[in-house]
This record gives C-alpha cells, sequence and structure tokens, in this order.
C-alpha cells in the first residue's frame, strides 16, 4: 500500500516493526532504493523506500476525529490516531460514516447520561464528537425523513465491547422513540420490554471466557420498529447459533452462562426448592476455577434478572418453569456411570449419582426409570421388530449431555420465542431499526496461520478451528461482502457528489470463497449435509471428498502433516479447520427417547419445550442440518441488510489484559484489518484518498504559490492555479474538495518543507543580524551611561561646596532677625495689656445698667397681662353658658326621633328570632327524618337480601327440577326409542312406567309453584323499590326547604345590616347638627367636629349647608331596586374588564391597567367579600390576552400589570388574625346595600370631616377568594416571565451554534489581513445576539416592567448563554483552537460592553454568569500553555472548572495556525490520576453544565423592587372617568 514519493534526508516516515507493528522516525541517509531511518525510540533501521509510508508532521497531537480528514489515510497514521485518542480517554473515531470504538475497561458515565444523549438528539452526523449516539440519530433521522429502514451493524471480537455498544444503540432509539410517562404508565411499553430484553438474554447467552468477562455466545438481530410519527411500536430478536457445547464442556478459566451460578446464589428458599448448592459441586461448573466474577453479585444478579423477565412478560409460573429446567441441567451433569450387570450395559454409579437423577426427574416431573432408561439404553425399529440396546458408560454420558445440551437450547429458543410474544410486533410499521449483534472472534498465529475461534477454545493445543467456527467465519465472509459493496457505494456516491471524473475502481470481492463454501450443489456445507446422510460416513470420508472436489480451488488446500483437516484462504486470512466433529456437531437431531420422556412430563412447561410430532412431520424431517438452517437464517439476515440502509460500528479491544490505559498496536492492527477498516482504506486510496476542502487545502500550500493568492478571493480558482503552477497531475476538482491521488500529498508536503527551510533559512539570517546590532547597540549604549555618571560626580562634588557656603550666610540672617523681633514683641506685649484694663472697666458699668432696665418692663408687662385675662375669662364663661342651654333643646328633640327608630329595629329583631327558631325545628325534623330514612334503607337492605337469597335458592331449586325434568325425559325418550328393539318380548313394565308419569306430575307442580314464589318476590321488591324512591323525594324536598329557609334567614341578616348601618348613619348626622362635644362622647363617635382658627366651632349653619349626599337613604330597600343594583353591578364590571383588556399605556412609569383593577377591587369590598366573580372574571381576561406568545411587546406588557397588581396586593392584603391587623367588632355587610352605605363614610363630605387622607396603598383583611386571586395572580407572573425567557433563547439559540466557531477566511484575505480574530470586529452574529438583547431591554423598559423581573431574564439568559457555548466547547473538536478562543472572546468582550450599557439595574450579575466560557476561552488563548502547571490551572486560570472539563479542553485543543501546544503531559497525568479516583461518582464525571429553567424571584423579592409612593401620581384609566359609577377614581 505504500506509496512511491520521494523522501529526502529530513522526511519523516513510519517504518514497519515486528513489536510495535509501525515506528515512527527521520531520514537521514538516502542511498538509492534504500534509506535510513532514525526512529524515535532510539534504533536506526535501513529499510526500501517502497515499504515506508510518509508522516504528517503537522497532525494534531490528539488525533482527528475523522480519519478521512489525515493527510495520509495508510495503516500507521489510521493506528497513530487511534492511540492519541485512547490515549486522551476519546474512544470513538470516525472514518467517514463508520464508528471506530476502543474498549476503555473503565466506567465513563458522563458520556452515556440523558443530558448527553440531548445534546446528539437532532445533532447533524459528524458536528459533535463521535458516539454510537451520533449513529443511532442519523439512522434514526434517515428513517423518518425518507421513510427507508436502517440497520446498525455492530462487530468486533470478543470483549471489544459490541454488546454495550448495542446497549447504548437500543437505549437511544428508545429514548427518541420512547412514549411519554402518561402514555406509557398503564402497562408495559414496548421501548422498557426491548431493553430489558438485554439481561435476560445475556444471563441465559452469555459466559465469561478469556478475554471477555460478559461474552456473547450467540448472534443477534433486534428488530425495532416505529409507526409514522416515530414511535417504537413493535420490536423482534432473532438469534443465531448458540453455543450448545459450553453447557457440557468449560475450559479453565472460563465459565458456563451465567444463570447457572446465579441460581446457585439464589435466596434460600428457592435454593432448597431446587436442591441445589455450591456452584463448585456441580460437574457442569466446577470443570473451571472460575467461580465468581470481580464486581458481580450473583444473588443481586438473580433477584435482577427476576425483574426484567417480570417487565418482559413471563410470568411468575413460567419463570418457575425456566429455573426448574437450568436446576434440573446440573442435576442431570452430577450423574455418573458404571459398567452394569450386562455386557456394555451402564448403570448410575452410586448414591450420589442416584441422588441427583431422581432430583432431575423431579424437577422435569418425569419416571425416575424413565430417564434412567433414557439414559443407559437406545430403542431401534425396524420393520418386524423393537431392539433394545444398551449403552456403555462413555456413551451414556454422552447421552447425558446431549440431553442437557437439547434442553438447554430449547429453553433459549423458547425465551427468545416468549420475548418476541410478549414485545409484539406492529403490522402496519412500514420502518425499522435493525441493530445486528453477531459472534465475536479471536485471531491467533500459529506456524503463520491466523485462527478465528471461539473464547472457549483459547487454550494452547486447542487453536485448530472446528464446526462452530466454520459457521462464524461464513458470517463474517458474508458480512464483509456486504460492508465492502456499502465503503464502494459511500466512495462512488462521494465522487458522483462532488462531480468529479471517476472510472470503476476495483475491490477485492470474497466471492469465491463464499461460493467454495455454500454454494449448491458442489460447496462444502452441501458435500457434509451429503456425507450426513449415509450413516456409514466419517470424517475421513468426508476429509477425502474435500480434498477430491477442490483440489484445484485457490482458496483450499490441504495441511501437509495432517490427513483430515482442510484450510480455507479467508479475507483476512488463512484458518484451518479439523473434521473430527462436524459431522456429529451438523446433525440437529433429539433422541427419540429424549423426545418421549419430556413431551410427557407432567411439567407443562418442560411439555411445551419438546411438543409432539405429527407422523407426517416426522416423515418428512428425517434428517436436518445445522449448517443448512444456519446458511438459511444467514440469507434471510443479509436480505433484510439489503432493503436497510447500513450503519456500522467497528469495536476494537485495545488490549488482551482487559486493562485501561493500556494499547497493543499489534493487536489493534490486526482487528483493523479483520474488521475491513484496513479494505475500506484500501478501497479508498484506490480512488482519491486525500480530500482537502478548498479553504484548507489552501491555507497549508499557499505557500507553494502566494502570488496565486493576491487580489483573488475565489478560493475554487486559487486550488486550480496552485496546481497548475506545482505541475502536479491527475487530480480532480470537485465542488467543495480537492481530491488528490495516493502519493500526490506527499509530493505536495515535500515541496512545502522545502519552501518551509528556505524561509526558515531566512528567518534565521535576519534574526542573527538583529542580535547582532542589538548587542552592538547595547555595548554603545552602557559606554554612553559610563561617561556620563563620571562626569555626574565631579558636578555633584562642586555643587557641594557651594552648597555649604550659602548655607553659613543663611544661617547669620536668621539669627540677627530672631533677636530684633524679640525685643519688639515684648514692647508690644505690654501696650497692649494696658488698654484691655480700662475698657473691661467701661463695659461692666454698661452691662449692669441694662439689667436694672429690663427689669422693670417685664413687671409692668405681667400686671396689664393679668387685668386683661381677668376680663377674658369673665365674658367667656357668660357665653358658654347660653350656648349649652340652646344645644340640649335641640339634642332633646333629637334623641326622640333617635328612640322611635330604635323600636322599628327591635321588631325586626322579633322577626329574625322567630324565623331562627323555626330553622331550628326544621333542621331538627330533617334530621329526624334522616335517620327514619336511613333505617328504611338499612331494613330495606336487609329485606332485599333475603329477598336475593330467597331468589337465587330458589333459582337453583328450580334449575336443578329442571335438569332431573330434562333427564327424565332423556331416559323415557330412550326407553320408548329401545322399545320397537324388542318387540319380541312380550313383558312390559306398566308399573315403571306409571311411577315414572307420576314423578313427572309433582315436578310439573314444584316447577309451577316455584314461578309463582319468584313472581310474588319480584313484586315485592318492585314496590320496595317504589317505596324508598317516594321517601328519597321526600328528603331532597326537605332539603330543599332547609335551604330556602337558610337563604331567607341570611337576607333577613343582611337586612338587619342594612339597618343597622342606617342608624349609624342616621346618629352621625344627628352628631353633625349637635354642637355639644359631650353627647358625641356618650354616643361613642369617633368624628369630632373641627375647630375654626379663631378657635370657634363649627356653626349650626355649616352643618345645614351641607350636601344631599350626607342625609340618610331609605330604611327598606324593594327587590327590584335591589336586582338593579346588581344589575349595575354586572355592569360595572364589564366595563372594567372591556377597559383594561385593551392597551391603556401607562402613567408616571406605572401601568394604568393594574392600577385602576387594584382601586376598583379596593372601592368595591371585593377583597373582603366572601364569594364574588370578578377575580374569576380577571383571571379569565389575562390568560385569554397572554394566548399570542410570540409577540414579545404585548407580553412584556401584561408582566408589568400583572406584577404590579402582584406588588399593591401583597402590600394591602392581610389574612384573617394577621399580625398588625386592626381588631374589629363585627364583619362587614357582604351585600350591595350594605357595601353602599358603607361608601358613604368615604363620601366627599365625609372625607372633609376626617382628619388624616386615604393613602393609595391600604391594608384590608382578605377573604379565601382574594388570597386565592393572589396566587393565580403569581402563577401568572411566572408563566409570562418565563414565556419572555424562552422566547429571548429561542431567538438566541440558531446564532450561539454559529458563535461558538470562528468563520473560515481565505488564505489570501488571512495573508493581507493577518490571521488575529481578536484584531478584527466581531461577526454579525456577535451583533444579531446584541441586537436581541437590546430589542428585548428596550420593549421591557418601554412597558415599564419591574427591574428586578428584568435583571432576573438577562441573568438566566446569560446564564443559558453560558451553558451552550460552553457545551458546545466540549463537544467539538474544531472549537477548542487558539483562533477560536479569540473569535469568541472578542464576541464576550461585546457582551461585557452590554452589561455595562444595560447598568447594574437591569443587567445584575449576568456578567457572572458566562464565567464558565471566560475562563474556558482565557485558556484557550494563551501562548505558552506548556509552561502551565496544574495547580496555576486550578487555583489562578480556570478556579471554576472541573479537573473532567479541564481534561477535556486540554485533549481536544489543537491550532492548525499557530502551531501552539496544549499542556505539558504531566498536567495531563495529573488530571487523567484525579479522574481515576474520582470516576465512582456518575456526578462528578460529567463534564458538561445542566441549564437551569427554575423561576428565580418571589413575590417578596418584586414587593421590595416597589415602593407604595410611587402610585400616588398615578391616573386611571380615561375611558372609565367618563363613567359616572367610577367617579370615585378621581379621588
Amino acid at each position: 500500500m505504500a506509496a512511491s514519493v520521494s523522501l529526502g534526508v529530513g522526511s519523516l516516515v513510519w517504518v514497519e516493526d515486528t513489536e510495535l507493528a509501525w515506528l515512527d522516525g527521520e531520514v537521514v541517509e538516502v542511498n538509492g532504493d534504500t534509506i535510513k531511518v532514525a526512529c524515535t525510540t532510539g534504533k536506526t533501521v535501513v529499510v526500501k523506500a517502497s515499504g515506508v509510508y510518509p508522516k504528517d508532521a503537522e497532525a494534531p497531537p490528539c488525533g482527528v476525529d475523522d480519519m478521512t480528514k489525515l493527510a495520509y489515510l495508510h495503516e500507521p497514521g489510521v493506528l497513530q490516531n487511534l492511540k492519541s485518542r485512547y490515549d486522551m480517554n476519546e474512544i470513538y473515531t470516525y472514518t467517514g460514516s463508520i464508528l471506530i470504538a476502543v474498549n476503555p475497561f473503565t466506567r465513563l458515565p458522563h458520556l452515556y447520561d440523558n443530558h448527553m444523549m440531548a445534546q446528539y438528539k437532532g445533532a447533524t452526523f459528524g458536528e459533535l464528537s463521535p458516539h454510537p449516539f451520533a449513529v443511532a440519530d442519523a439512522a434514526y433521522r434517515l428513517m423518518l425523513n425518507e421513510k427507508i429502514s436502517q440497520s446498525i451493524l455492530v462487530s468486533g471480537e470478543s470483549g471489544a465491547g459490541k454488546t454495550e455498544s448495542t446497549k447504548l444503540l437500543m437505549r437511544y432509539l428508545a429514548y427518541m422513540g420512547g412514549r411519554s410517562a402518561a402514555e406509557g404508565s398503564s402497562q408495559r411499553t414496548v421501548e422498557q420490554q426491548v431493553l430489558e430484553s438485554n439481561p435476560v438474554l445475556e444471563a441465559f447467552g452469555n459466559a465469561k471466557t478469556v478475554r471477555n468477562n460478559n461474552s456473547s455466545r450467540f448472534g443477534k438481530f433486534v428488530e425495532i420498529q416505529f409507526d409514522q410519527r416515530g414511535r417504537i411500536s413493535g420490536a423482534a430478536i432473532r438469534t443465531y447459533l448458540l453455543e450448545r457445547s459450553r453447557v457440557c464442556q468449560v475450559s479453565d478459566p472460563e465459565r458456563n452462562y451465567h444463570c447457572f451460578y446465579m441460581i446457585c446464589a439464589a435466596p434460600a428458599e428457592d435454593v432448597q426448592k431446587f436442591k441445589l448448592g455450591n456452584a463448585r459441586t456441580f460437574h457442569y461448573l466446577n470443570q473451571s476455577n472460575c467461580y465468581e466474577l470481580e464486581g458481580v453479585d450473583e444473588s443481586k444478579e438473580y433477584i435482577a434478572t427476576r425483574k426484567a423477565m417480570d417487565i418482559v412478560g413471563i410470568s411468575s409460573d413460567e419463570q418457575e418453569g425456566i429455573f426448574r429446567v437450568v436446576a434440573a441441567i446440573l442435576h442431570l451433569g452430577n450423574i455418573e456411570f458404571k459398567k452394569g450387570k450386562e455386557t456394555d450395559s451402564s448403570e448410575p454409579k452410586d448414591e450420589k449419582s442416584r441422588f441427583h437423577l431422581k432430583t432431575a426427574a423431579e424437577l422435569f416431573m418425569c419416571d425416575e426409570k424413565a430417564l434412567e432408561d433414557s439414559l443407559c439404553k437406545r430403542i431401534i425399529v425396524t420393520r418386524d421388530e423393537t431392539i433394545t440396546k444398551c449403552l456403555d458408560p462413555e456413551s451414556a454420558a454422552v447421552s447425558r449431555d446431549a440431553l442437557a445440551k437439547i434442553v438447554y437450547s430449547r429453553l433459549f429458543d423458547w425465551l427468545v420465542d416468549k420475548i418476541n410474544s410478549s414485545i409484539g410486533q406492529d403490522p402496519d410499521s412500514k420502518c425499522l431499526i435493525g441493530v445486528l449483534d453477531i459472534y465475536g472472534f479471536e485471531s491467533f498465529k500459529t506456524n503463520s496461520i491466523f485462527f478465528w475461534c471461539w473464547p472457549s477454545h483459547e487454550l494452547a493445543g486447542e487453536f485448530s478451528a472446528y464446526f462452530e467456527q466454520f459457521c462464524i467465519n461464513l458470517t463474517n465472509e458474508k458480512l464483509q461482502q456486504h460492508f465492502n459493496q456499502h465503503v464502494f457505494k459511500m466512495e462512488q456516491e462521494e465522487y458522483t457528489r462532488e462531480e468529479i471524473d471517476w472510472s470503476y475502481i476495483d475491490f477485492v470481492d470474497n466471492k469465491d470463497v463464499l461460493e467454495l463454501i455454500e454454494k449448491k450443489p458442489g460447496g462444502i456445507i452441501a458435500l457434509l449435509d451429503e456425507a450426513c446422510m449415509f450413516p456409514r460416513s466419517t470424517h475421513e470420508t468426508f476429509a477425502q471428498k474435500l480434498y477430491q472436489t477442490f483440489k484445484n480451488h485457490k482458496r483450499f488446500s490441504k495441511p501437509k502433516l495432517s490427513r483430515t483437516d482442510f484450510t480455507i484462504c479467508h479475507y483476512a486470512g488463512d484458518v484451518t479447520y479439523q473434521t473430527d466433529l462436524f459431522l456429529d456437531k451438523n446433525k440437529d437431531y433429539v433422541v427419540a427417547e429424549h423426545q418421549a420422556l419430556l413431551s410427557a412430563s407432567k411439567c407443562s412447561f418442560v411439555a411445551g419445550l419438546f411438543p409432539l410430532l405429527s407422523e407426517d412431520s416426522s416423515k418428512q424431517s428425517k434428517f436436518s442440518s445445522i449448517g443448512a438452517r444456519f446458511k438459511q437464517q444467514l440469507q434471510a439476515l443479509l436480505e433484510t441488510l439489503s432493503v436497510t440502509e447500513p450503519h456500522y460500528i467497528r469495536c476494537v479491544k485495545p488490549n488482551n489484559f482487559l486493562k485501561p490505559a493500556i494499547f497493543e498496536n499489534k493487536n489493534v492492527l490486526q482487528q483493523l484489518r479483520c474488521g475491513g477498516v484496513m479494505e475500506a482504506i484500501r478501497i479508498s486510496c484506490a480512488g482519491y484518498p486525500t480530500k482537502k476542502p478548498f479553504d484548507e487545502f489552501v491555507d497549508r500550500f499557499g505557500i507553494l504559490a502566494p502570488e496565486v493568492l493576491d487580489g483573488s478571493s475565489d478560493e475554487v480558482a486559487a486550488c486550480k492555479r496552485l496546481l497548475e503552477k506545482v505541475g502536479l497531475k491527475g487530480y480532480q476538482i470537485g465542488k467543495t474538495k480537492v481530491f488528490l491521488r495516493a502519493g500526490q500529498m506527499a509530493d505536495l508536503d515535500a515541496r512545502r518543507s522545502e519552501v518551509l527551510g528556505r524561509s526558515a533559512s531566512i528567518i534565521q539570517r535576519k534574526v542573527r543580524s538583529y542580535l547582532s546590532r542589538r548587542s552592538f547597540i547595547s555595548l554603545r549604549l552602557s559606554a554612553i551611561q559610563l561617561q556620563a555618571a563620571c562626569r555626574g560626580q565631579l558636578v555633584r562634588k562642586i555643587y557641594e561646596s557651594m552648597r555649604r557656603e550659602a548655607a553659613a550666610l543663611r544661617i547669620q540672617k536668621d539669627l540677627r532677625l530672631f533677636l530684633a523681633r524679640k525685643a519688639y514683641k515684648e514692647l508690644c506685649s505690654s501696650a497692649l495689656c494696658i488698654q484691655r484694663g480700662m475698657r473691661g472697666l467701661a463695659a461692666r458699668n454698661e452691662l449692669h445698667f441694662r439689667r436694672q432696665t429690663r427689669a422693670a418692663i417685664i413687671l409692668q408687662s405681667q400686671c396689664r397681662k393679668y387685668l386683661a385675662r381677668l376680663q377674658y375669662m369673665r365674658l367667656k364663661k357668660a357665653a358658654i353658658t347660653t350656648q349649652c342651654a340652646w344645644r340640649g333643646k335641640v339634642a332633646r328633640k333629637e334623641l326622640r326621633k333617635l328612640k322611635m327608630a330604635a323600636k322599628e329595629t327591635g321588631a325586626l329583631q322579633a322577626a329574625k328570632n322567630k324565623l331562627e327558631k323555626q330553622v331550628e325545628e326544621l333542621t331538627w325534623r330533617l334530621q329526624l327524618e334522616k335517620r327514619m330514612r336511613a333505617d328504611v334503607e338499612e331494613a330495606k337492605t336487609q329485606e332485599n337480601a333475603k329477598l336475593q337469597s330467597a331468589l337465587q335458592e330458589m333459582q337453583l331449586e328450580f334449575k336443578e327440577t329442571k335438569e332431573l325434568l330434562m333427564k327424565e325425559r332423556g331416559a323415557a325418550k330412550r326407553a320408548a326409542e329401545q322399545i320397537p328393539v324388542i318387540q319380541e318380548v312380550s313383558v312390559i313394565d306398566h308399573a315403571m312406567v306409571d311411577k315414572l308419569a307420576a314423578e313427572n306430575e309433582k315436578l310439573k307442580s314444584l316447577v309451577s309453584s316455584l314461578e309463582k314464589r319468584i313472581d310474588e318476590t319480584q313484586k315485592k321488591y318492585e314496590e320496595t323499590n317504589k317505596l324508598s324512591e317516594e321517601r328519597l323525594k321526600q328528603a331532597l324536598e326537605a332539603d330543599q326547604k332547609i335551604v330556602q329557609l337558610k337563604t331567607a334567614m341570611h337576607r333577613l341578616e343582611e337586612k338587619f345590616s342594612d339597618v343597622e348601618s342606617e342608624n349609624q348613619i342616621l346618629r352621625q348626622q344627628g352628631l353633625l347638627k349637635t354642637p355639644v362635644k359631650r353627647i358625641a362622647d356618650i354616643l361613642s363617635t369617633p368624628e369630632k367636629t373641627p375647630v375654626l382658627e379663631n378657635g370657634h366651632h363649627l356653626s349650626e349653619e355649616n352643618g345645614a349647608n351641607e350636601p344631599m349626599s350626607a342625609m340618610p337613604i331609605k330604611e327598606v330597600e324593594t327587590d327590584s331596586e335591589r336586582k338593579m343594583k346588581k344589575s349595575q353591578q354586572y355592569d360595572d364590571i364589564d366595563a372594567l374588564i372591556k377597559c383594561v383588556s385593551k392597551d391603556i399605556g401607562f402613567s408616571q412609569g406605572k401601568p394604568v391597567a393594574a392600577f385602576t383593577i387594584y382601586k376598583c377591587l379596593l372601592q368595591w369590598k371585593s377583597f373582603e367579600a366572601e364569594r364574588t366573580s370578578v377575580f374569576d372574571r380577571l383571571i379569565q381576561m389575562i390568560g385569554s390576552a397572554i394566548e399570542n406568545q410570540d409577540n414579545n411587546d404585548h407580553m412584556a406588557y401584561w408582566l408589568s400589570n400583572t406584577s404590579t397588581l402582584l406588588f399593591l396586593l401583597q402590600k394591602s392584603l392581610t389574612g384573617t388574625g394577621a399580625a398588625g391587623a386592626p381588631p374589629r367588632r363585627k364583619p362587614p355587610p357582604t351585600s350591595l346595600f350594605g357595601r353602599m352605605t358603607m361608601g358613604f363614610r368615604s363620601s366627599p363630605s365625609s372625607a372633609q370631616l376626617a382628619a388624616p387622607h386615604l393613602e393609595v396603598v391600604r391594608q384590608v383583611e382578605a377573604k379565601y377568594p382574594a388570597l386565592l386571586f393572589k396566587q393565580q395572580l403569581t402563577a401568572y407572573v411566572e408563566k409570562i416571565y418565563g414565556i419572555v425567557r424562552d422566547n429571548l433563547k429561542k431567538e438566541l439559540a440558531p446564532l450561539l451554534s454559529l458563535c461558538i466557531q470562528a468563520p473560515r477566511t481565505s488564505k489570501g484575505t488571512a495573508l493581507r489581513s493577518g490571521r488575529s480574530f481578536g484584531k478584527d470586529s466581531p461577526s454579525s452574529h456577535w451583533q444579531s445576539i446584541i441586537e436581541c438583547l437590546n430589542t428585548l431591554l428596550c420593549t421591557l423598559k418601554e412597558n415599564f416592567a419591574p427591574p428586578v423581573l428584568v435583571e432576573k431574564i438577562f441573568t438566566q439568559t446569560f446564564s443559558y448563554i453560558n451553558v451552550q457555548l460552553f457545551n458546545s466547547l466540549l463537544l467539538r473538536r474544531e472549537c477548542c483552537t487558539f483562533s477560536n478562543g479569540e473569535y469568541v472572546k472578542s464576541g464576550l468582550a461585546e457582551l461585557e460592553l452590554w452589561c455595562a450599557q444595560a447598568k447594574e439595574e437591569y443587567a445584575g450579575s449576568s456578567w457572572d454568569e458566562l464565567k464558565h466560557i471566560r475562563q474556558a476561552v482565557g485558556f484557550l488563548v494563551i501562548h505558552q500553555k506548556y509552561r502551565i502547571s496544574y495547580d496555576e490551572i486550578t487555583n489562578d486560570l480556570c478556579p471554576i472548572l472541573s479537573v473532567q472539563q479541564l481534561y477535556r479542553i486540554c485533549t481536544l485543543y489543537w491550532d492548525s495556525n499557530y502551531n501552539t501546544r496544549s499542556v505539558s503531559p504531566d498536567v495531563i497525568s495529573s488530571m487523567r490520576v484525579l479522574m481515576t479516583e474520582d470516576s465512582n461518582n456518575a456526578v462528578s464525571s460529567s463534564f458538561l453544565l445542566d441549564e437551569n429553567s427554575s423561576i428565580p424571584f418571589s413575590v417578596d423579592d418584586l414587593s421590595n423592587s416597589l415602593q407604595e409612593k410611587d402610585f400616588t401620581d398615578v391616573k386611571p384609566a380615561d375611558e372609565l372617568l367618563e363613567n359616572s359609577a367610577f367617579q370615585f377614581l378621581q379621588e
């Protein structure tokens, strides 16, 4: 496969090695066709140039996720890429559409949780990291969109992880096609049964082998059917070639099937019931020294398997039968034989064998002697007689093992059929997805011959293949042919899609091998069936027949040292087969004695495993071949696969020690060859193995001809001119890629290396020149600095002497100044002291005179004040006496009127008491009636029960009598029929006839009496029912009367409360006209008469001039008036709903609708009402208003209104008995009249009398409807908040997927403008995000949404941005680059600028929510990552990121533009150690972030963000102000 390339000294190459498969090194010498290579391991080798492969020097150290992106697609490149990714815990890699899965041999739970499945749901194939979920999602999407069935083929050797990969695929398909919890709650869903079928089949079909603790010993194809909506509607499981020989033969250190060990570790009652014990005591299990698996509890596995059987649909009785059969097989294995009394006979060896024979017979529920005879004897049927033949002990043991194998095989087939019938298939399903988990194979090398073997034949000396391996290899040949055709088809489709000229590519076809094996007639299987039909055929004659038939076939050969073996050249190597047991294993028949014994079992389950065959079917199936049947199954499988779109997963086992972090190159390479991966690469190399997108091609090879990039932005034209410039031939230019032939990539790289070498020389010359010049400049600068230092020292000395001289002169001058100033200060102080004494004496004399004058004035003013006050008090006393006499006369007149009104109130109270007594009497009568009715009902029930029992007894007697009558009639009829037969007899028994006739008459009379009694019973029953119905009607009428009386009493109470309200108003009116303050105190009125500024009270004229609204209304309210007022109230509610349902805007920054609703509810006393419909109307209005959820402007308007109304309710409403609530003497009236009379207290006239002004927000004692309305309003606020937030997320989601990766730029643009994205402005995607944020912020501001809600919306949105960008960064390798980090960093800077402009009031802590992506991007843009220690990363650079996240970023990092390296291997090792220590914690192992969609605020947060004083200047709706009923809004 090596391409002939021009290699020079310094070229990097791969050379073949016997130990490590391939070694990388550097060419140090070229001698014609041979080259000398210095390998990185330290040794030097000389090889031919045709046997080496070029190495890509710019390949990422952590590999690529799709190996078709490799610059050199060859064996060492593929192997190195897998090894690099495996070292980084990246176990999945694509090769085009093929997924290669390397078994990590450790738990990686974070790769398979529900969050990871959600990430791959709907993602484009190849967009995220390679994963089985991506393959399953691609198949699921193709099935839905194209309506074509899909299939996923999982293959690999034993221990490579096929079973686990199959489980993951089925789990993801169940996740995508599963029903919701509501749909699947009533019964077990199909997807649950499909998933739980895995542990059941694993328990009975999997076993431990040398290289796998859970190896599948059968092939499995699961068909999952889907309906039109993509939901799982049915499933079917098909199995192939169970390894039956393992039941009886186990090699050390392997184990038998898991179910045997499970039942030995079952609960004590099950073990005792089946008479089991330790697994070491059974022959079928103790052939190996391995009884337990590390980390597996067999008792727990037994319970889990039983639970899985329940989910699958296997009943408890069937489970009992299954484990009964399994226990019987174990007991069969412990039956040993010895020679019998007769010649060549056998019998059980000892009492122990007898015990196990008896136990097996009990478990099979068959006869013990019959079981012994079926094991020790054979019955030969001839034409003339039946011959019984005894078997020797060895033959008896073989017969015993044959019985055990056929029973276990039938049990496994029954399990599969039961699972299929329980799950069920959908006949209407048009599409399905099939998952194929086919046999594992092993590769050995003995005498240069490869053997594919079952793991049970992995011991030394047992490397030759048997019949089972022959069938397995046939399967692999068939699937390899299917795989080659698919790969060839995909390669040609890509050429067609890219519209390039291509010719037919020849590939190795294994059709000749398939014809050699399965051709009919003349194939190996046909010859084997033919040999099995002849009783005298042996394996020697079969081998000679093969030698004669295929002696000239190129794929068939005869080993030199064997007379019965043969060798077939398969696509993966030569395999030698031993024919010793071919004939015996190919015969698929059941011993007749075994069939008869078990089909006659008393256990229905055991008998069902061996149904009786009809004579016709037994004659038609005299001979049945396993090989022929397996070939038919395989053909049916391939037909199914041919009508589906295939997807491939190749599982690879990195080492044979089943240990993590070990990668064996030769082992992996052999698996890649046997798995067909290398064949796919060979097919690709036959055409155009190197496929480079235009931008990558220009970036890599643009330096070969820089002139073709100047002034051109067309990458296609640039690629064409570049290839023409370098003179390359045979390439193709597609629509999106450049296609290169094998070897052309190496040629271009060689030329590129030359250009880079010349450029490096120029750079080195320039650098050396720069360093020399810098050294000269440094020396010159040093000399200049030395000279300056010397000159400075001389100048400093001269300056010091000059400074000392100036200091001496300054000291002398200051001393003389001090002495002169001291003499002057002494003289001045003496003069000031004399002046101060003279001025003080004059001031004291003036003060004494002023004090005497002030005392005289005070005495005069007090005397005049006393005389004036004495005169004023005399006048005031005379005036008050006159006023009291007049006001007393007026008050007595008003008191007489009030007493008359009180008498009328007493009459109403008496009527009320009388009605209450009537209600109590009726209530007592109702209770008495109820008790009587209950007694009648009980008596009726008892009577009905007696009548029913009597009726049943009569019916039974009638039925028995009728039967007796029918029997007598039948006997008479038979006797009559017999009479003609014995006509010759002349004697007739007339007595008997008369007796029978008499008995008939008695029976007829008894039947008629019974019928009469039945009719009477039915009449009594009907009368009783009528009586009970009449009493029930009477009780219902009494209930209705009680309800009417209660309603009337409630109305009277309302009237009484209205009268009390009127009396209260009359008292207030009387007090307003009464000027005496003492009377007001006696009547306990809280209002006080206002006092004028001059000290006088209000005069009588002021009270008479009050408006008419303060006068009392009529005492009695008619029904018509009440109805009219109730209708008016409904009209007011309708007017309010109609008004606020519109957009009526804002006032003083507050929503008018919310303020208007609150004022109306407060005025109508709705908060204090026990029952009202206004709250339901408001909630219904809000719900209908927010139906249009896509309009953010509309949502913001209602968010502002609902949150403001909720704030007002939170400040106003207090529950009953709440702390701080004012004490109330009686509940307020709930009637309309009562509320209107209470409203008079807040009328304009009474408001003039009240001292304090009412506030906008008042506290009221809320009833249940108001509290419920508050809860519903809170729910709507949270709902509208979530709608606005989710709308913003929907707008940002497509933009974020574009913002995570920097846009591609052409090489020419990069050369002209530089490669740093950080210096350029962010792309339009980031600007679109900023525009979305600004639009929503402006909308919320325009609608005056509360700042706390705005802050929470943007905080959660930025958290969503952080989660999406960070998760995408960890899932996409192309995003973890230096240039992409600069691009994302520039976008984050724009978001930071937006947060600063939006201010903290609205942005809040939004910027802090981006901490994960900020730290990750900050790590990506560091230049020298390899110098950073682990502590610096975790403590300084990325303290918020977990070890798993840091490890993921470090392993995914690559940089094709700047060639910067990731962190050092020591740091990676430290991270890996920490991850291994914490691997058992599934939560901490997850590296992806979860999105938080909760509601982050409470009602208290909303209340604290607003203030009551903000609503003092809010104006209500203008539309309502025009309505006279809403005039209270103007207050």
